[in-house]
This record gives C-alpha cells, sequence and structure tokens, in this order.
C-alpha cells in the first residue's frame, strides 16, 4: 500500500509509475480528487467539532450565570451541529473507503535500479555454470518422467483436470528429497522452518497484495471466505500482520502447495510441470529495518542461488524490467535455470524486496528509536521444487533414458541414479 502523503505531495510521480509499470488500469485523476474532497471534508469537520466545543463550554457558563433560556438555545445548537458533524462523517467515511480502495489497486513503487520497459528490457546480470553438451539430442522432462514411469500426466487430469499431475514411485520420492534438501539448506542459512496452513482468510491476501486487484486469479471458497495460498510468502508474511516487532531482522521459510489458476496462460507450456495449477515450493521471508533490506535482498538472492550452484544446475540471474515484474515488488530478481530438453532458460525463483508496501497493509512495525516504523518485507523461493525436479532430469539425462542425482542430493534420494521401472 502506498503512503497518502507521498500521493499527495507527488501526483506526477505516481502517474509516471503507472506509464512505467504500463499499468493503465488505475485514474490518478480520480485519486487525485478522492484526497482533496477528503481533506475538505476532514476541515469541515474539525471546524465544527470546534465549534461544538465552544459552544458546550459557553452553556456551562451560561447556567451558572442564571441564563437558563440562553443555555436551552445553545443546546439546540449544539445539538444541530452534531447533527451536521454525524452527516459529514458518513459522507467522509464512504470518501475514504473509496480512496482506500483506490490505493489497495496501486502497485508499488519501483527501484530506481529497475530497467523501465516491457519483458525484453529485462537485464541479465550473470550466468553461472557449464550448459551441458550431450551426443545424443536432449528430451524434455515430460518425456522422460512418462516414459520411465514417474510423471503420470494423464491420472492427474482424471483426478483434477487440466494442468495437473501425478507422481509415481520414484518421481515422488525425488520432490520430496529435494524439498528436505532445500529446508535443510535454509535452516542453515539462519532461517526457522515454519508450517502454515494452505488456505489463509482475505486479510491475508489483502496484506500481501493479491486482493483486491487481481481476486480472480486466485483460488478461493467464498462459502468459507478463504483463499488457498499461492504460495507461502503469504501466511508466512501474515503471522507478523498487526504486530509491532522487537527483533529484527525476522527469517522464516517453509515448503507448502502453491495454487495458481494461472488464466493468463492459455496455451502456454501446456505440456509437462512448468505451467500448472498445483506445485510444491520452499519460500523464504525476511522481515527487517528499512536501511537493511537492500541488503538483504542480495542475501536472500544468494541463498537461491545456494541451491542451484550445490546441485550443480547452470543458471542466470536476471533482474526484471518495470513491465515484467509483479504489483507489490519494489525490486525483482529472477533465477533461470537452463533447461536442455525445451531448448530454453525457465524462471525457479523470484527473489523480491516490497519494500514497506506489504508492511503498511498488514501494520507491521517495528520498535524504533523516534517510535514505531513500518517494516520491509521481502520473499523469494528457494526453490520451486517441481521445476527444480524436472531441471535434474532434463540437465542429468543420459542416453539410455535415465537420470543421475546430483551428488549434494543422494544422501536425501538414496540413489544415485533414476532408471525406469
Amino acid at each position: 500500500m502506498l503512503e497518502l502523503k507521498r500521493i499527495q505531495e507527488n501526483p506526477d510521480e505516481l502517474e509516471k509509475m503507472l506509464k512505467d509499470r504500463m499499468f493503465e488500469r488505475v485514474s490518478v485523476d480520480d485519486v487525485r480528487k478522492l484526497i482533496e474532497k477528503s481533506r475538505k471534508k476532514k476541515i469541515e469537520v474539525d471546524e465544527l467539532r470546534n465549534e461544538r466545543n465552544r459552544s458546550s463550554k459557553d452553556i456551562g457558563k451560561l447556567i451558572g450565570s442564571g441564563q437558563k433560556e440562553e443555555a436551552e438555545n445553545r443546546k439546540e445548537e449544539v445539538r444541530k451541529i452534531g447533527e451536521q458533524i454525524s452527516s459529514l462523517e458518513e459522507d467522509l467515511n464512504e470518501i475514504d473507503t473509496a480512496l482506500n480502495n483506490h490505493i489497495l489497486n496501486l502497485p508499488n513503487w519501483l527501484d530506481p535500479e529497475v530497467p523501465i520497459g516491457p519483458e525484453t528490457e529485462n537485464r541479465e546480470i550473470r550466468k553461472h555454470g557449464e550448459i551441458p553438451s550431450f551426443d545424443f539430442q536432449p528430451r524434455p522432462h515430460y518425456e522422460i518422467g512418462e516414459e520411465m514411469g514417474i510423471l503420470d500426466f494423464e491420472s492427474g487430469v482424471k483426478l483434477a483436470g487440466s494442468r495437473f499431475y501425478t507422481y509415481r514411485g520414484m518421481g515422488a520420492t525425488l520432490e520430496r528429497a529435494i524439498i528436505n534438501f532445500m529446508l535443510d539448506r535454509q535452516r542453515e542459512n539462519g532461517y526457522e522452518e515454519t508450517w502454515v496452513p494452505s488456505t489463509v482468510v482475505d486479510d491475508c491476501m489483502v496484506t500481501t497484495g493479491q486482493y483486491p486487484k487481481f481476486k480472480g486469479e486466485y483460488y478461493r471458497m467464498d462459502a468459507d471466505e478463504l483463499s488457498l495460498i499461492p504460495t507461502a510468502e503469504v501466511p508466512l508474511v501474515n503471522l507478523y500482520r498487526d504486530t509491532i516487532l522487537t527483533d529484527l531482522p525476522v527469517a522464516v521459510t517453509a515448503a507448502s502447495s502453491c495454487f495458481r489458476r494461472e488464466a493468463g496462460a492459455a496455451g502456454k507450456d501446456t505440456r509437462g510441470l512448468v505451467r500448472v495449477h498445483q506445485f510444491q515450493k520452499v519460500e523464504l521471508v525476511q522481515i527487517c529495518a528499512p536501511e537493511e533490506s537492500a541488503r538483504i535482498h542480495e542475501e536472500m538472492l544468494a541463498h537461491a542461488e545456494g541451491i542451484l550452484k550445490a546441485l550443480g544446475l547452470p543458471y542466470r540471474v536476471v533482474l526484471l524490467s518495470s513491465g515484467d515484474m509483479g504489483a507489490t515488488a519494489l525490486k525483482t530478481y529472477d533465477l533461470e535455470v537452463w533447461m536442455p530438453g525445451l531448448n530454453r532458460w525457465l524462471e525457479i525463483s523470484s527473489i523480491s524486496n516490497t519494500g514497506d508496501f506489504q508492511a503498511r497493509r498488514g501494520m507491521i512495525r517495528y520498535k524504533a528509536e523516534k517510535g514505531n516504523r513500518y517494516v520491509h518485507t521481502l520473499n523469494g523461493s528457494g526453490l520451486a521444487a517441481g521445476r527444480t525436479l524436472i531441471a535434474i532430469m532434463e540437465n542429468y539425462q543420459q542416453a539410455d533414458g535415465s537420470f543421475q542425482v546430483p551428488e549434494a542430493l543422494r544422501p536425501y534420494a538414496g540413489t544415485d541414479l533414476i532408471k525406469s521401472r
């Protein structure tokens, strides 16, 4: 949520940010008009309250001096002023509700380092690892997995519809191993392992920025007023909603199922595990003082990179452009892993600094020397488990249809090779 004072003082800055984000669905003029209406209405209310206070004091003096009739007249004036105030407060409440709804639909400010433009302006920061070469034509994960009997897309569709899947045998075992490996690594990095529900109340989705703007993009159980989480970021951040923290930074991690409608992805990645409605992910969240968030953002990026390095997967770091970032982020790095079978880079983690955007929505503060201040919240994948599994399958595939298990993962998987059953 954006600071109202900053919008009031810098409406041109807001207009530029919306243009840079290609966010054309919000009227800055409407926001400015509502701010001005609210300001004027508050002045009217304050003036009437002052008048009522003066008249109330005069009533006591009039009664004390024996002017009972004049005192009764003043009482009637005070009553009428009270009615005016109540009416104005109702108007003010309607204006402020409309203003709040507009502001809740605004995206976050942009960090000065963010490239301006569409997805084509994303900036590659660095690459790590060697892209593997094969003496055979590398195959996509869905061909490898289906032939081996560890990926079962047909059963997933039978059970839940399109873009669902099942793991069988070592497919299920290996993803569980990947999750355990990631959690152990992030615990070593100082994160507190946490278990969180897979459903949340609407206030949680508002805090982290999914609601109200993007409400139609998520699975929601209207009868219960609960939503399936799109990422564990939602419950992890909301652990601290309406809280004043005294010990920063906070670092928490959780493995969870994530649920996405993928409504805007019709026709994209229809085969395999790239774009599905349910997947497992290890999430990282840190909450810190504002002056620490830029450093911690880089630290969290390194924590996610550490998983890819340990697994020996080639990847690159990309700084996202203004038109490709999520609405809640000030600045986002994507980690993209190389997929030989798909012959392209695939996003496997996004690491975002949201500044005080979520903290303002969720009233997450900390005790500072000069009173309570809003914290900064940061989140990232450490990593998406399904995409890590398919990256291993494609990068470590063998000519006979099997694939190797990276050395760091072998103690968790109990094997160094996955082959047809």
